[in-house]
């Protein structure tokens, strides 16, 4: 087929630089897109009576049959998914098909097209965060109870619950997921009608293929329509925001698994073994998930380096972002889907969490705090006291307290108020864990309510989700039906 495109030149494109140029194979994410674009285009143009009834009719029945018969159908040597489209609509409705692209450029085709693709793979995206969200809280509701260390600097630091671990979890996806309903507002915004950057002589109402494509507005500035890829490096900037969370979790999964915590076991569906050592159990999937985030954030630092001092209006530079684009969002869904199974399925083994509370002096905190409410010393005092008695490593005794707190301050607590049944409650875990009752705190009470107020963040979330799949849905549904129905 003949390159519609290039009656300016003499000579057909050079093998190598025609390959070099293509971007035919990316262009399958955006051809469901593509075809929803030219529907509503033609549409508004018979709307408008730059073309007729007969042409539009068409040029919609050509682009049905493409859509059919998928990208497949079309002409792979061709240099983008626009030309190829463009193309087979001439080859379908003859004379009317080579008024589909009046008043249209490629420049604000494509940049329409990425934002119906991307805004689609948000929907998805934010929908997978809740599972994972959802998945999360239904475990933490289950060991509200369940003690464990809690770690800073990945040492033992004070006892807390796996409720409380998974809760900080669930809520940094749920900043995740609003993160992604900001962007999503600015994606899911218009240039449809900018042209190559100057806009139209001819009389098109934009206001009207936005509404056909499911769009809250307009990107109204022609230039800024097609020149910017804004919205795609701040997607990737939350989809590289979401990844570096999942890795967190991933890591924590991959450590609580070896014998050396052996807190969980993961189910054997997320495990692979060994090509020799036939004991092994390995952590695979998640040890990618890991590592993908790196490739995100590598995905995000091309993108920013790509739009880096590029003049006003449309590069053909911009055509490398679209790659990094959905190597990012489709490597974040596939990690968001597994990590939720990973943690669906793993088994919990709350008797060893609870076991490595009584390992590193992890009561050491409250046992301060409780020297400070019963005897009235200075906090930094008790600090010292409790510190010189996690150096020496004798087991913590009123007598051996009087002992240390006598060279540190002169006195022995037991005489300034201390007993020995506070003394016993404040090295007990589970007694660290009550008392921490206050807003955000491991008691379970506090978590109980956390997990509850949660889900109800998560009922609303879905709903919000819904509501904008349902307005997508319901103006594609109805792109084609005005001028059919005349």
């Amino acid at each position: 087929m003949n390159d519609i495109l290039r009656s300016r030149l003499t000579s057909g494109m050079d093998k190598d630089v025609a390959e070099f140029i293509s971007s035919i194979d990316v262009d399958r994410w955006i051809f469901e897109s593509d075809i929803f674009v030219n529907k509503a285009h033609v549409t508004m143009l018979c709307e408008q009576n730059i073309i007729s009834k007969e042409d539009c009719l068409s040029i919609l029945r050509a682009l049905d049959t493409i859509k059919k018969g998928g990208f497949a159908s079309l002409d792979a040597t061709l240099e983008d998914v626009h030309v190829a489209i463009e193309s087979k609509v001439i080859e379908l409705a003859g004379e009317a098909g080579s008024r589909m692209h009046t008043a249209i450029s490629r420049n604000d085709e494509v940049a329409t097209c990425i934002r119906i693709a991307l805004r689609e793979e948000l929907l998805e995206m934010m929908r997978e965060l809740i599972a994972l969200r959802k998945v999360l809280l239904n475990m933490a509701d289950k060991h509200t109870s369940t003690v464990m260390p809690g770690f800073t600097h990945l040492q033992h630091a004070q006892p807390t619950t796996f409720a409380h671990h998974l809760i900080a979890h669930a809520d940094a996806f749920k900043r995740d997921f609003n993160r992604a309903t900001d962007a999503y507002a600015r994606v899911n915004l218009c240039p449809l009608g900018a042209g190559a950057f100057a806009s139209t002589g001819f009389s098109i109402n934009r206001e009207r293929t936005a509404q056909l494509l499911g769009f809250e507005s307009l990107i109204e500035n022609s230039m800024d329509a097609v020149s910017t890829r804004d919205f795609a490096i701040e997607c990737i900037s939350a989809f590289a925001n979401t990844m570096v969370d999942l890795s967190r979790i991933a890591e924590e999964f991959i450590l609580w698994s070896t014998p050396e915590f052996d807190f969980i076991e993961l189910d054997d569906g997320y495990a692979s073994t060994s090509s020799i050592m036939p004991q092994k159990k390995n952590p695979d999937a998640l040890e990618l998930i890991r590592a993908r985030a790196s490739s995100v954030g590598g995905a995000l630092q091309s993108v920013l380096s790509i739009c880096k001092a590029l003049p006003y209006s449309y590069n053909r530079d911009l055509q490398e972002v679209t790659p990094h684009l959905i190597n990012a969002i489709s490597t974040l869904r596939s990690s968001l889907r597994i990590t939720t199974g990973a943690i669906d399925t793993a088994q919990i083994k709350s008797d060893r969490m609870a076991a490595a509370t009584h390992v590193g002096f992890i009561t050491a905190t409250e046992l301060a705090d409780t020297v400070v409410r019963e005897t009235n010393v200075p906090f930094r005092t008790a600090y010292q006291i409790v510190g010189t008695l996690a150096r020496s490593g004798q087991k913590t005794t009123l007598d051996e307290i009087d002992v240390v707190s006598k060279k540190v301050i002169g006195k022995k607590l037991s005489e300034l108020g201390l007993t020995q049944s506070s003394l016993d409650k404040a090295l007990d875990p589970e007694q660290n864990i009550q008392i921490r009752g206050i807003r955000g705190g491991p008691a379970p009470k506090e978590t109980i309510r956390m997990i509850k107020d949660r889900m109800k963040q998560i009922s609303s979330d879905m709903k919000s989700l819904d509501q904008k799949v349902g307005k997508i849905n319901a103006a594609l549904k109805q792109l084609n039906a005005p001028v059919r129905e005349k």
